[in-house]
């Protein structure tokens, strides 16, 4: 069975404990109280071999009462594995009652995965009232995350100017790129998930400086989408304008498809005089509920020839098709996540409520409350893409220290960037938070050699 992994834990008495720490604790006692209790309530062994960390002593009132918090909440993702939904209700219903959305970071993540759970239960047990359920596809319906990617909106931006990850990974990313086109007179960047845009800013005041070699003709960015037309115009209007301030001379184009098994070498209108780069930010693990679209997309990058392909991904393990596995991992991962915004960011800060409330939320209800097609949010760890893109021939190349440079320059332009820990992973940079893992930035290059169908 499949085994969850976590971060480092802090061991130091007496000093605050990060939410993981907390988990820890909680996830040690429940794990010696269901031991006691295995024979005879069939708990799941997964959860009994899980090597957590030695017991912690002088826990404040704050500390113990989050601990008892996340060991109620395991207790109730336990019974809800074993389909024993009248016991976990009833658990959940005192769960809910001390949890909150805007108490400390252990009081948040578990409300937010309450609201899963109890949507696990009801579908489960087919309880769900007809208003309940309409509320629940209405809200499905009303916040998408990928689409709401798609603009700069106040909770994303306060997200990004506030929270290091995507700043880290943006500049050592592009330092990647701007090494291996730096001679190249037309640069052409295949994005396959372009957003807001924000990133190429970066790349072209970096070519507008002196780093690069020979005098660019032509910087083409060509955004990859299958949905939110309208929104990838705005994104290249606004970036159009940006290059004409710099005085960059830039092409923007669009290649539109119903998904990615319509994609095709010939809609890029490739140059043969160009150098071309792909960017991935966030954006294959959308593919992995559709593995034939994820195949189709690799064989067509492959064929385009990139000199280099940036990949940026979140560090997690959502993917499992055992429930309490996923459950355990996102308690982690959100822990760790929630812990960030709460050092980064004011508690009762709107657009930190607004972020957790639908960008966090979303991704919870989706790993917790779904199964089948449905669950869209299957975030793999660095070692599954290494292991699909062997399959391609792919190499991955070492950052350079330039790039690795750049990460360390933006963290410690945060008041929180002591708390990020950037380490080598293998070849790539891995982004984390207090010792445990959030994100990671790999580079990667074709065989040309290799030949698949």
């Amino acid at each position: 069975m499949e085994e969850p992994s976590y971060g480092n834990t802090a061991s130091n008495v007496g000093m605050k404990l990060s939410t993981d720490d907390i988990l820890r604790i909680a996830g040690t006692k429940f794990i010696r109280c269901f031991d006691s209790q295995h024979a005879a309530d069939n708990a799941p062994s997964m959860m009994l071999r899980h090597p957590f960390e030695s017991s912690f002593y002088g826990l404040s009132i704050e500390e113990t009462k989050n601990v008892e918090l996340v060991e109620l909440l395991l207790s109730c993702a336990a019974r809800v594995d074993c389909k024993k939904f009248e016991l976990g209700s009833k658990l959940l219903g005192q769960c809910e009652l001390l949890c909150s959305a805007t108490g400390n970071p252990v009081q948040r993540v578990v409300y937010y995965l309450c609201q899963a759970l109890r949507e696990r239960i009801d579908k489960e047990t087919g309880r769900l009232i007809v208003l309940s359920l309409k509320t629940v596809q209405l809200t499905v319906e009303r916040f998408d995350i990928d689409k709401a990617l798609m603009t700069l909106n106040p909770s994303l931006h306060a997200y990004h100017q506030n929270i290091p990850f995507c700043q880290l990974a943006i500049f050592a990313g592009i330092q990647a790129i701007i090494e291996n086109v730096r001679k190249a007179k037309k640069v052409h960047i295949i994005d396959l998930g372009i957003r807001s845009g924000s990133h190429w800013t970066v790349l072209m005041q970096a070519l507008a400086s002196s780093c690069h070699e020979s005098q660019l003709e032509l910087l083409k960015i060509t955004a990859v989408g299958t949905s939110a037309r309208s929104a990838i115009e705005e994104t290249g209007e606004r970036l159009l304008s940006f290059a004409k301030t710099m005085n960059i001379p830039l092409s923007f184009k669009i290649v539109m498809v119903p998904d990615m098994s319509h994609l095709k070498e010939d809609l890029f209108e490739l140059d043969c005089n160009e150098t071309v780069a792909v960017y991935s930010s966030y954006s294959l693990r959308i593919f992995l509920s559709e593995p034939d679209q994820l195949e189709h997309l690799m064989k067509v990058v492959r064929n385009l020839n990139p000199c280099v392909m940036v990949l940026i991904e979140m560090e997690g393990n959502h993917n499992s098709p055992v429930f309490v596995n996923r459950f355990v991992e996102a308690l982690f991962f959100y822990g760790t996540m929630f812990d960030c915004f709460e050092t980064c960011m004011e508690r009762n800060d709107p657009n930190r409520m607004l972020f957790e409330a639908t960008y966090c939320f979303e991704a919870i209800r989706n790993i917790v409350a779904t199964e089948g097609e449905e669950r869209k949010i299957r975030i793999v760890k660095i070692d599954v893409w290494r292991a699909f893109f062997a399959r391609f021939g792919m190499e991955e190349l070492e950052l350079s220290p330039s790039s690795i440079y750049q990460a360390n320059l933006i963290a410690d332009r945060f008041p929180s960037g002591t708390h990020c820990n950037l380490e080598i992973n293998g070849k790539c940079l891995m982004m984390g938070w207090k010792g445990t893992p959030v994100q990671s930035l790999s580079v990667w290059r074709f065989h040309r050699c290799n030949n698949i169908n």
